[in-house]
């Protein structure tokens, strides 16, 4: 199974249990231990497609972990994909999440990429497993770009579902708008993404100002993110 192959696989998806489906295919083709789509739409219903065990998602209410998920809050405030030992584990009742997730069999590596859809819609694309620093950190880098697209195509299905109909056409950024609104999806300054590009400020300024303008948003937080969940830009 090629990566073309798994997108036009989740283009043909016409329910919820379509996206099941293809995130058990993933699993096996990717040799991992888990993987899960999980999304709030734009009225705050939450709904989700993945390996986990019921054991796990039942402990997970039970628990209501919800409220202090170090992914869930570690991805929340970013726009770029997460290795979950990047986040802050310090805390006791997040060691003891941890823990109680291994146990259940979630694994004791993950990487979550956060989405951002229009009106507020939220979603997280994860990968766990059970394997060495080592290895995990080989096994990311050679699949983190697939990751990325897949993430993004579950996203714009779940779209679909929700409004019923087809995602809206895309809008034609620049070359230029798109590597200036990368660089601030990647977390660079303004400053540092006009260094990388050879340019001023203020002509950094008006690329993102034109981006923003072209993709209807609000700010510039805003058509990051909307470029992102449109899959113009990935990082």
């Amino acid at each position: 199974m090629t990566l073309q192959d798994i997108i036009e696989r989740l283009q043909r998806a016409k329910a919820l249990e379509d996206l099941q489906t293809i995130t058990e295919e993933l699993r096996e083709h990717y040799a991992t231990t888990h993987i899960v789509y999980h999304w709030v739409n734009s009225i705050g219903e939450r709904f989700g497609a993945g390996t986990y065990s019921t054991d796990w998602v039942d402990r997970y209410l039970e628990k209501d972990y919800l409220r202090m998920d170090p992914v869930i809050f570690g991805c929340f405030q970013r726009f770029h994909p997460v290795d979950w030992k990047q986040l802050d584990w310090s805390t006791k009742a997040a060691r003891s999440f941890l823990k109680d997730a291994i146990s259940f069999g979630v694994g004791n590596q993950g990487y979550t990429i956060p989405i951002r859809g229009p009106n507020g819609q939220f979603a997280l694309f994860t990968v766990s497993h059970t394997t060495t620093d080592e290895a995990w950190e080989g096994f990311i880098q050679a699949n983190a770009h697939d990751f990325m697209i897949i993430a993004h195509e579950f996203n714009k299905k779940a779209l679909e579902f929700e409004t019923g109909t087809e995602v809206v056409s895309v809008p034609a950024l620049s070359p230029r708008e798109l590597t200036a609104m990368s660089y601030l999806a990647k977390g660079f300054s303004r400053a540092q993404a006009a260094d990388e590009l050879k340019i001023s400020e203020h002509t950094l300024r008006v690329y993102i100002e034109a981006a923003r303008h072209k993709l209807g948003a609000l700010n510039t937080t805003h058509a990051v993110a909307r470029a992102l969940s449109c899959g113009l830009i990935v990082v």
